[in-house]
């Protein structure tokens, strides 16, 4: 029985515990505060994240360092993008250096347009950095905690540690694949939510399916762009990882950042909406460095440039897409 540490409660990282544990290994949970760890530990399931759910017996809480990261073969980052430095910081010197270390957190820094995993890599310098990979996929929590079958794709460095930690990930409810491509994987992930807010803008609004399908299509366009611009393969982008997170977090009703699309569109305010999901949408802090990212980056961006322009300059949804419409007429493709 493989020792897996999950650092989060959220919806993601209980979910990856729960599958984990029915695939058989020893998952621990670890929360930054003893509180919410005894409140879970005792309750047994996190209604407010993964309600109905029950955690199997293989699977536990603790606000412990040493329970939960002692023992561990691999280490599973699942935490707001916001804090994953604040984290981080908190755990490092409780990881086993011989650990591999899973980011699932899909977001970028606002304050320096970093990855994930390089947070991470710069917060554990005695690790390897061979041993810091990525997850990301079309992975909807609230279907793979009730039992439904998905995919993913987890990447690293080095395809020998990827391999080892795909084994350990995969079961026969969650088939995942490998990849060395860290950053197209880890940028799909990030990306696909600011495409996925203005998809929800667009339905929110009534502005048809047509509408939807060109602003999911070109959005694609503009993450591969940006993700080529900064080192990845553009093939990883029509991968698990880009479309199909993509298409799964665009399309879905159980997508938070779809949904925070939508409430926008109903005329409630940013904060508003926030209030009423009660859990983080990632899509609010990425589209504000995927912005500047791609200011700096000199990478022509207008739908995600439409998002932001929504989410923080009291653009309509309506005005936004109308702005896109009568751009100036290119090729598709350049």
């Amino acid at each position: 029985m493989t020792h897996i540490g999950i650092v989060g409660t959220g919806a993601w990282g209980t979910t990856l515990g729960i599958l984990l544990a029915r695939a058989g290994h020893k998952t621990v949970l670890w929360s930054r505060t003893e509180s919410r760890a005894k409140e879970l530990a005792g309750a047994r399931i996190n209604d407010r994240s993964v309600p109905g759910i029950e955690f199997p017996d293989s699977m536990s809480v603790t606000a412990s360092l040493d329970e939960s990261f002692a023992d561990s073969e691999l280490v599973i980052v699942v935490v707001p993008s916001i804090t994953i430095r604040e984290n981080i910081r908190s755990i490092a010197d409780a990881l086993p250096t011989g650990s591999s270390v899973v980011c699932a957190t899909k977001g970028i820094e606002i304050s320096t347009g970093k990855r994930m995993s390089q947070v991470i890599s710069e917060e554990l310098p005695r690790f390897d950095i061979e041993r810091i990979g990525v997850l990301s996929g079309p992975n909807l929590a609230p279907e793979i905690a009730h039992g439904k079958v998905a995919t993913a794709t987890v990447a690293f460095p080095t395809d020998s540690v990827g391999e080892s930690v795909q084994t350990l990930l995969s079961s026969d409810m969650f088939r995942v694949y490998r990849s060395e491509d860290v950053t197209g994987v880890e940028l799909g992930g990030a990306l696909k939510n600011v495409i996925a807010i203005g998809a929800g803008f667009i339905d929110g609004a009534g502005l048809g399916d047509n509408a939807k399908a060109a602003f999911v299509t070109r959005g694609l366009h503009e993450i591969t762009r940006l993700g080529v611009a900064m080192g990845a393969s553009p093939d990883t982008f029509a991968g698990l990882s880009g479309m199909g997170d993509l298409v799964a977090t665009c399309y879905s009703t159980l997508s938070r950042n779809y949904r925070l699309g939508v409430g926008i569109s109903s005329g409630k305010d940013l904060e508003s909406v926030l209030a009423d999901l009660g859990q983080t949408a990632e899509g609010v802090p990425t589209t504000r460095a995927t912005v500047r990212l791609a200011r700096e980056l000199g990478i022509e961006m207008p739908i995600a440039t439409a998002t932001y322009t929504v989410l923080f300059e009291g653009v309509s949804p309506t005005d936004a897409i109308r702005d896109l419409m009568v751009r100036t007429l290119q090729p598709e493709v350049r």
